[in-house]
């Protein structure tokens, strides 16, 4: 199934999408239903209601608006680690996104005001969403925790990454974290997402392709990494990585501005689109 978090009538409100239509299911969130433990297509079948509405045009939300977690992963792509020049870790390498920088299908991403802000850029992604928690979960059982997966594009004000060895800040700028349109459950894609074609395209010029396949660390060994640390919670989502293609390790350098349009797209999975904006004079 395809869930879609949408607002109908000023109410955020959850469907399932049937082809060009989306069926209303309720107002009760991804994230609520989740952290009951609900089987979400059991939840579907027994609440779906005759009202569709056509999802050309509706308002969408992330899939989840305030998720638990939101766990990062860079450096997951060979090619991506080399184009920035750092050596391959041999551990995943993790940062955390917060719920104040998400925006969803359709909405603009936010190009900051501050003065050295010109290096808005792109980063196409799977996102894992997490329907059972947990500490050290095992390799072979972490794709039973798994709910569903949807698109992301993290992006990434680079000037600030830079600044520190840490990459917090310039990770988490308000409106720089698309995320969705849809979450696609676990049993419609292969295990682990994998096998799948990832493309990030800006005013339709594909400027990054790869397969799933290529990440460094796959979705079950990040699972069972991570729960090593932290304990993990339903609802948790888990943006899985970029590769190579970022326009800030080409010559010139591709960074986005007002007006641009930046598409990801996963094979299985569905697109996801953002036009650029600047953040609005204060």
């Amino acid at each position: 199934m395809r869930f879609v978090s949408f607002e109908k009538n000023g109410k955020a409100t959850l469907g399932v999408r049937e082809g060009d239509y989306v069926r209303v299911i309720g107002d009760e969130s991804l994230e609520s239903l989740l952290a009951r433990g609900v089987s979400l297509g059991e939840y579907a079948k027994t609440n779906a209601t005759e009202d569709k509405v056509p999802a050309d045009g509706l308002k969408f939300l992330p899939p989840l608006q305030k998720p638990p977690k939101i766990v990062c992963v860079g450096l997951n792509y060979a090619d991506h680690t080399k184009e920035s020049k750092y050596e391959q870790p041999d551990y995943p390498t993790l940062f955390l996104r917060v719920n104040t920088s998400l925006i969803a299908h359709e909405q603009p991403m936010i190009r900051p005001s501050v003065t050295d802000s010109e290096g808005l850029d792109y980063e196409g992604e799977v996102a894992v969403v997490l329907g059972k928690g947990g500490r050290h979960i095992s390799k072979g059982d972490a794709l039973s925790h798994v709910a569903g997966y949807a698109l992301f594009n993290d992006g990434s004000v680079r000037e600030y990454q830079f600044k520190t060895p840490q990459w917090t800040v310039g990770k988490n700028f308000d409106g720089t974290g698309a995320f969705g349109p849809d979450l696609v459950t676990a049993d419609e894609l292969p295990a682990g997402a994998k096998g799948l074609l990832l493309e990030t395209r800006v005013n339709g010029e594909v400027v990054q392709s790869a397969s799933t396949d290529d990440m460094v660390f796959d979705v079950a060994t990040l699972i069972s990494v991570i729960s090593e640390a932290i304990t993990l919670e339903p609802g948790d989502v888990i943006v899985t990585g970029t590769p190579s293609g970022i326009g800030w390790a080409r010559t010139p350098r591709l960074l986005m501005k007002a007006g641009d349009v930046c598409e990801v797209s996963v094979e299985k999975i569905g697109t996801l689109r953002n036009v650029i904006a600047d953040e609005a004079a204060r």
